[in-house]
């Protein structure tokens, strides 16, 4: 929500994994193909999608460490 002062999230793996199943079951995309996310906000990324023979989908890529905290959700 960056129109809200919450910075977007550059790469989103769970979106690929969504997505994968629809455009590898369709065959718009190869079983195996890497994703480019982020590049118009400076914070490019790269995701590996697999999709295996029985459907199940595998994400990957490369991760860093941008923030660290804790949050308390009381008792």
């Amino acid at each position: 929500m960056p129109g809200h002062g919450v910075v977007e999230d550059p790469v989103t793996g769970s979106l690929n994994a969504g997505i994968a199943q629809w455009l590898t079951g369709n065959g718009t995309l190869p079983a195996s193909y890497v994703a480019r996310q982020g590049t118009a906000i400076g914070r490019a990324g790269r995701v590996h999608v697999d999709t295996d023979d029985d459907g199940t989908i595998w994400v990957g890529g490369d991760t860093r460490l941008t923030v660290t905290g804790t949050v308390d959700v009381g008792d």
